[in-house]
């Protein structure tokens, strides 16, 4: 087979190969005026005092999974990341690890899920970088995205969660566990098929409706790896305050329910690639969660539980039997390679 269809180390050199690269892949898919400067570094103005960076790699096994890719992960990650910081997503960077040999029609699936994912959330790609590394020194592919946003100076206090208080309501948009049981049931180890999509899926429209109704959100985390219970328990960490929640009100959906049973994970720890964990004074709470179910995107949204003044420093779940358990941070991570 001839190196025109597979990625061969000249590709990254600096030369032709990776200006043909450059500008019939990524040009044609991601184009802008800003990316299409070829400059060093985007140039761009924005008229924002406070702005928010974040950055993200991604190594997902597989690249292609039910429901998403890593093209797709890669944007929704780091677009999610900024959202939930309170800020708009403006911009983003994209670095691309890409192994010799790996075909460029695949390369070129990634790209365009890519292109109309950041479409799709109204961000921009305006700078990137490619390096190709011999065989067997990478996984066929690896990306990085970095993203800048512009954060009204009302919402700078959101990622911190600072204002957090007893009494406020704890909210999540939806069904918990789908990405890492989608991704694990494509994996070969596993000899298993589950009927599940990822969740991967960018949040920002859905936070900016909850940040119209209400200025006054506490805080907001999008609950990737370590899932549900990592989020929680990172939140009270040396806090004079604890969280209780119900586990009657957490979205599961039974056939992911079933998969963990089966293979011993907790979905509470299961990475989501579109779920968000909101925390919101209680008088808002009921106005924010009726405007996530309008959303496709929070449908399944619930109140989950609630912030208290008992138990500081805990995360305290009632079980649907009727007992009590905490939930900790795991050691370890239950799914390898999951985003």
């Amino acid at each position: 087979m001839s190196n025109g269809n597979k990625i061969v180390l000249s590709h990254g050199s600096g030369g032709k190969r990776s200006r043909d690269l450059i500008r019939n892949l990524f040009f044609k898919y991601f184009g802008n005026e800003i990316l299409s400067q070829g400059s060093d570094s985007a140039v761009f103005e924005t008229p924002a005092a406070n702005l928010a960076f974040t950055t993200d790699s991604f190594v997902v096994d597989p690249l292609f999974f039910p429901g998403g890719d890593i093209g797709k992960l890669a944007i929704c990650g780091t677009v999610n990341d900024l959202a939930v910081s309170g800020a708009v997503p403006k911009y983003l960077s994209v670095g691309f690890i890409i192994e010799e040999g790996l075909e460029i029609s695949v390369l070129e699936s990634v790209v365009i899920s890519m292109a109309e994912t950041a479409k799709q959330t109204g961000v921009e790609i305006v700078t990137g970088d490619t390096k190709v590394v011999n065989k067997g020194k990478c996984d066929k592919l690896f990306i990085n995205t970095t993203g800048i946003g512009e954060l009204d100076p009302k919402f700078k206090k959101i990622s911190s969660g600072e204002t957090i208080q007893a009494g406020d309501k704890i909210l999540v948009n939806g069904f918990v566990a789908d990405h890492g049981i989608a991704v694990m049931s494509v994996r070969n180890e596993l000899k298993v098929q589950a009927d599940v999509l990822s969740d991967c899926a960018p949040l920002n429209k859905l936070i900016a409706e909850v940040l119209q109704v209400s200025e006054n959100v506490r805080f907001m985390r999008d609950a990737t790896r370590g899932g549900l219970a990592t989020v929680l328990a990172e939140i009270v960490q040396h806090k004079s305050f604890g969280i209780h929640i119900d586990e009657e009100k957490i979205p599961v959906r039974a056939s992911v329910r079933g998969m963990c049973e089966f293979f011993g994970f907790d979905p509470l720890y299961v990475a989501n690639e579109g779920k968000v964990v909101l925390i919101v004074p209680a008088d808002d709470a009921e106005e924010v969660l009726e405007i996530m179910q309008k959303n496709e995107l929070g449908k399944e949204a619930q109140i989950i539980g609630e912030v208290v003044a008992d138990h500081p420093g805990k995360v305290v779940m009632q079980t649907q039997i009727g007992g009590k358990r905490i939930i900790d941070m795991l050691v370890g991570d239950q799914l390898p390679r999951i985003c």
